[in-house]
Formats: structure tokens, sequence, C-alpha cells
């Protein structure tokens, strides 16, 4: 038995959308992360799981400055809770972290062994999440991934074939980082619980950009003017939490784990662009 924990998420649904009738779904109506101590026997404890991944996570990064006590219990808390069920009782467990617990200044992409040092609530959450399930069970793996797309859900791609509808905007082009495709991502986790991987794990798409040109990409393959996007530096477009100009993550351990790496990302783009724009209300381009 597979169940998928925070099933209604971008990459939640890339696993239905992969495993069908194969798992059981648990939503944030179904399992509120917010109450694991009590939920987690509840719900889990009847469906006897031999696998468990976690795809439910506050990712609210500007909001989580604010709200440090919510991003704590569902990005940390509730994760080490999950875990510590998953070693009791003997099951898998593969949940989700972020290029966000790394600061940033690193020359190239960052690997496994790469030091954390995250800038924002955000990340430290997520770093603490990390370090809690691996403490109460060592054979926890955790998936750090990165600027998640799916054809599915609101994200960044939308945000911006929304933006630019009828006015020009401006995306910051020093930030750089690896896009990641939920349909992607999700059967090269599958693929690496089966096969018994533990520990840290980085898995994205090839290829890394930045923010700005990954914004113009979309316009693109939506056939939509590039030009409604131009650049302009973080410092020009503030964010309440800081976010690393270098997001971009590499694997270090593919190879030694005979694990296929991610494809690059551009034929997953067209494919989620695709999705989002098939659910776009329909109002007309200026």
């Amino acid at each position: 038995m597979i169940v998928i924990v925070g099933a209604e998420g971008q990459v939640g649904t890339a696993f239905r959308t992969l495993l069908g009738d194969d798992a059981t779904y648990l939503s944030r109506d179904s399992f509120d992360l917010c109450d694991t101590e009590t939920r987690i026997p509840q719900v889990l404890e009847p469906l006897d799981p031999d696998i468990i991944i976690n795809c439910a996570a506050y990712t609210a990064v500007d909001q989580a400055e604010a709200d440090f006590a919510t991003a704590q219990t569902v990005n940390a808390t509730a994760v080490g809770d999950l875990a510590a069920f998953a070693h009791r009782t003997g099951a898998r467990f593969a949940t989700f972290s972020t290029d966000h617990v790394f600061d940033g200044t690193n020359h190239g992409p960052y690997v496994e062994s790469d030091l954390p040092n995250p800038l924002n609530v955000y990340g430290q959450t997520k770093r603490s999440g990390e370090i809690a399930a691996l403490d109460v069970n060592p054979k926890t793996l955790v998936v750090r991934t990165s600027w998640v797309i799916a054809g599915s859900h609101r994200n960044f791609a939308q945000a911006i074939l929304e933006a630019t509808r009828k006015d020009t905007i401006s995306v910051v082009n020093d930030q750089r980082g690896t896009p990641t495709i939920a349909d992607d991502l999700a059967p090269a986790v599958l693929d690496a619980v089966h096969q018994g991987v533990e520990g840290m794990l980085h898995l994205t798409n090839q290829e890394t950009v930045s923010r700005y040109e990954l914004a113009r990409e979309v316009l693109s393959i939506a056939g939509h003017d590039p030009e409604r996007v131009r650049p302009c530096t973080t410092a020009e477009y503030p964010t309440i939490a800081r976010r690393p100009e270098n997001g971009a993550l590499e694997s270090e351990r593919l190879d030694s784990l005979s694990l296929s790496p991610l494809p690059p990302y551009r034929a997953g783009l067209e494919r989620a662009i695709r999705g989002i724009v098939e659910a776009m209300d329909r109002e007309p381009w200026a």
C-alpha cells in the first residue's frame, strides 16, 4: 500500500496521475498536518502502508516570515512525526525539501554534501524537517527539488501568464535555478523509493535559467509575446523573504545509485503550459 500525503498539491497530483488506483491519497481535509500527533495513528494505522510519500508542505515563502509556528509545524514537526511512524511500522518514507535550504552563494549548482544555510523562514523550517526526519528515521529519503511546475496548479508559470495578459511586467534576472516538472519528478522519486534509496537526494530537471529567462520561455510556449517581460534586479523587486540568488541543484549520487537523471525541463514545461492554458479563463489578450 502506497500512501501519498498532501495529495492535492502539484507533486501529489503528479503521483495521482502516475499511480491511479494503486495508491491512497490524503489531502489536507482528510489528514491535517497541524495535528499529526493524534491523526497519524487514526489515519495511517488502518491503512498499514508499505510506502509513505509526503508531498505536503507550507510553501508560502513570504507569508512564512510572519507565520513561523505554522510553517515549522507542517515543514518540520509533522515530517519528523511521519518519519517516526514509518520507522516504527517498517514503512519506507520519502519527503520533499527545497533549494531554499541554501543561501545561494555557490558559483555552481548545489550538491547533496553542500552545507545548508537558509536565508528565510521557509528554508529554515524545511531544513529542520530534513534533520527531524533523518534523526528519527535514518532510512528516510529526503528529496530536494526546486522551482516545481505542473499543468494542474497555479505556479510561477501561471502567475506570469496571468500578470502579462494586459501589461508588461518585471521579473528578476539575478535569481537562477533549475525548473522541475512535477510529472517528471514523481516517477523518479518512486523509482528511488522502490530501490531503497535513503538519505539526501537532489532531483531536478536539467538546465539552469534565471526567473526572467523562464518567464520569457513560458510566454513563448503559450504563443504570447516574450517582450511583455522585462528584466530587473532583486534589489529593484524586493520581497518580504530573501531568496537565494543561486538555487540550482545537482546530484552527486545518481551514478552510484544507478538512478537516471531527469531530462532537460523544456519538453515537460511545454506539456505543463498546455495544461495551464487550457485551465485558465479565456480572457482576451491586450
